[in-house]
């Protein structure tokens, strides 16, 4: 056993959010999302899924310039049920809400994006659940990796959400309305190798 290893702490068997922030992750390169008071490893991303993410990334940071809103790359999200026992970690998100220092979570998400990967597309559609309970997410965007389509959640009138998501396909524009942006869809996907020629 070396030193370094005998320093290291086995992760308590649950956590709050200010004890899951506080522990260092086991002196892993690993990185976590609290789920349920449980640390939760996330798996590396693909270099697809990273292209999609800059790509997104990049279109919503020059379509919100000079507005009051901001699109955060891979921010820290507290969901309003069982909120001090979960901090999860969309892909993207968008806030109105101004920066101030020492913020661990991103306050009035509207907008959350994630990226179905193959291997953690289970993870993905639970956090999904949790993002619905956040007050102030209007949408929610599920983007493919495997191929150029999407599944658009959208909070309606009454405040509640669509049994069933806006299914999106390669050819479809996307239009997010919480963010006052349209598109196409098949933007997201420049530079992959699913891109259309």
């Amino acid at each position: 056993m070396t030193a370094m290893s005998a320093l290291r702490k086995p992760a308590p068997s649950r956590m709050t959010v200010n004890e899951f922030l506080a522990w260092s992750g086991n002196g892993s390169d690993a990185e976590f999302e609290l789920v349920d008071g449980e640390p939760r490893a996330m798996a590396p991303a693909s270099v697809t899924h990273g292209l999609i993410q800059a790509a997104i990334a990049a279109l919503l940071y020059r379509h919100l310039a000079g507005t009051q809103c901001h699109v955060v790359v891979a921010p820290g999200v507290i969901p309003r049920v069982r909120a001090g026992f979960n901090f999860r970690i969309p892909d993207l998100a968008v806030t109105c809400a101004a920066d101030k220092a020492a913020q661990n979570a991103l306050p009035d998400a509207i907008l959350i994006v994630e990226i179905l990967s193959p291997g953690n597309e289970a993870e993905t559609r639970e956090n999904v659940w949790a993002y619905t309970t956040i007050p102030s997410v209007h949408e929610i965007l599920l983007v493919r990796s495997t191929e150029i389509a999407a599944e658009l959640l959208r909070r309606q009138g009454d405040e509640t959400w669509p049994e069933q998501p806006q299914m999106l396909a390669s050819s479809d524009e996307i239009g997010l309305a919480s963010v006052d942006f349209r598109g196409p869809l098949a933007a997201f996907y420049a530079d992959t190798y699913i891109a259309p020629d």
